[in-house]
């Protein structure tokens, strides 16, 4: 095999291509690519989901819980947004103003901690 090939005989036309494969016919060196080598060396990194398990888990570290719209605080309270509104915000329900239209934003587990603050003074 030679290191020149003529392209374009056909047409009259001879252009010289250069390959780059060795001139002395020696095989190249060969790379060891078994399937032992490949993919991961430490498989623990990555942890696999659990049978059954669609879902992906969030840590339970979150000290505020998931964030909740008003429509969402009046479905945990079993009452309309209205009674949120007027009801339960001037008597102490956490919440933070958002965005320049002041949209109301709140946290799951401060809501249930309040809940739990308020049944526990009525009792006493």
């Amino acid at each position: 095999m030679s290191s020149v090939e003529r392209v374009g005989e056909d047409t009259g036309a001879e252009e010289a291509r250069k390959s780059d494969f060795a001139q002395d016919g020696r095989p190249t060196e060969k790379k060891d690519f078994s399937s032992l080598r490949l993919g991961q060396c430490y498989p623990q990194h990555c942890p696999q989901p659990q049978a059954g398990s669609t879902k992906v888990s969030k840590p339970e570290t979150d000290p505020l819980g998931e964030p909740m719209s008003i429509g969402q605080v009046a479905e945990l309270f079993g009452c309309s947004v209205w009674t949120v509104r007027q009801r339960y915000l001037p008597s102490g329900l956490p919440y933070f103003r958002i965005g320049s239209t002041g949209k109301l934003l709140f946290y799951r587990k401060q809501i249930v901690q309040w809940i739990l603050e308020k049944q526990t003074q009525g009792r006493r």
